[in-house]
């Protein structure tokens, strides 16, 4: 077995978890998200220091004695560059937390084991106690409460793969109590960061005090039918974590849903009225009344100065700027809605369940706390 396929082997569970959402779900391959190709940059972008060559002042060529510097290039492809440089960024940083993983579970999981004389499974499953296995109301439960998402399929064809899933989340649940357990008697200190993307969410929607723990940036399609399953979640994330969580709300119109533009465009002009969370609650709450007039109508019952607000949405007053975070976004390696970055770390799955949104969340959370405390 070569180094990749053992550090594969022994990667955190929970990429497995999101292979059993994803067959959940029924888009087998696929992410619960609606996806769209990533387009050619015609626009400059914004030298990223990082990147190898980032020297504007490089001479990479010269014709009659007039050089052609890396200026030049960007000016053609900066954002192709800086989506290159970010891809390899994400894949380098993702790389080493799952070989820093895979050495943490050896050197403190399976050293456990070894002390006892049993396997970590065994561990694991002591951990767990009996509540390992999902009782029937365990899965009938689950079913009620994702019954949208599961595109009409009843509970008993999908008793098998449910039960598996619920029973797959409380083996890592055990897995991560258990290895937290063992690194703090073992005085384990994590210096890892992971890569953040870098994001600039200014004058961007946002819900939540600025000082919050953990920024979720959101990029998203009022029409894009897996952002309207994710609204719920949104809402019970808000609530829950109160003051630890900013939600930034980034336009992501896909040429696929043809009110979506329209919409992004409404959304902001209620901004300007100050009511932009009203509009895009009521906008997910009736996805199937998007057009131009139903727009005006939800503004008009929004309480909002309506000529103000019809003015607005007629002369596409704020194309421009959503254009500037479709750009933002393809260069980040956005392809498909809604997608998610905690703290500027991608959380990938799409319109992931409440459980694995509000684990990442935390443990963001809990990664702030950490940098604050001394960077551990």
């Amino acid at each position: 077995m070569n180094t990749t396929a053992r550090i594969a082997a022994r990667l955190p569970r929970r990429p497995r978890k999101i292979r059993l959402l994803v067959g959940l779900l029924g888009f087998a391959g696929a992410l619960a998200a609606c996806g769209a190709g990533t387009p050619p940059s015609t626009s400059t972008g914004s030298a990223n220091d990082d990147a190898e060559g980032s020297d504007s002042t490089a001479v990479l060529a010269t014709i009659d004695g007039k050089d052609i510097t890396m200026e030049d290039v960007r000016a053609r492809a900066g954002d192709d560059l800086d989506r290159m440089e970010i891809g390899y960024q994400r894949a380098r940083s993702e790389l080493i937390g799952n070989t820093l993983d895979a050495i943490l579970n050896d050197r403190v999981l399976l050293a456990a084991a070894r002390k006892e004389g049993k396997s970590v499974e065994q561990l694991i499953a002591a951990q767990a106690g009996p509540s390992l296995n999902p009782t029937d109301a365990d899965v009938a439960g689950w079913y009620e409460e994702n019954k949208a998402r599961l595109g009409g399929r009843t509970l008993d064809q999908l008793r098998p793969q449910i039960a598996d899933y619920l029973r797959q989340q409380r083996h890592d649940e055990a897995r991560e109590k258990l290895r937290e357990r063992l690194e703090k008697k073992r005085k384990v200190a994590v210096y890892f960061q992971p890569y953040r993307v870098p994001l600039n969410n200014e004058g961007a929607p946002a819900l939540g005090p600025a000082d919050a723990p953990v920024t979720m940036t959101e990029f998203s399609d009022f029409q894009c039918p897996y952002c309207g399953q994710f609204f719920p979640t949104l809402k019970q994330l808000e609530k829950n974590f109160g003051n630890d969580l900013r939600i930034v709300y980034r336009q992501f119109p896909l040429n696929i849903h043809p009110n979506a533009q329209k919409a992004a465009e409404a959304s902001l002009c209620a901004q300007d009225q100050g009511k932009f969370w009203e509009m895009h609650d009521l906008m997910f709450q009736e996805q199937d009344k998007l057009s131009v007039a139903d727009l005006k109508e939800k503004a008009a019952r929004l309480g909002m100065n309506q000529q103000e607000f019809d003015s607005c949405l007629d002369s596409g007053k704020h194309v421009r700027r959503i254009r500037e975070d479709e750009k933002e976004g393809n260069r980040l390696g956005v392809d498909g809605t809604p997608a998610f970055f905690l703290n500027g770390v991608p959380l990938p799955g799409g319109a992931v369940p409440y459980d694995v949104a509000a684990k990442a969340i935390q443990e963001a959370i809990d990664r702030a706390e950490r940098q604050s405390d001394g960077g551990q």
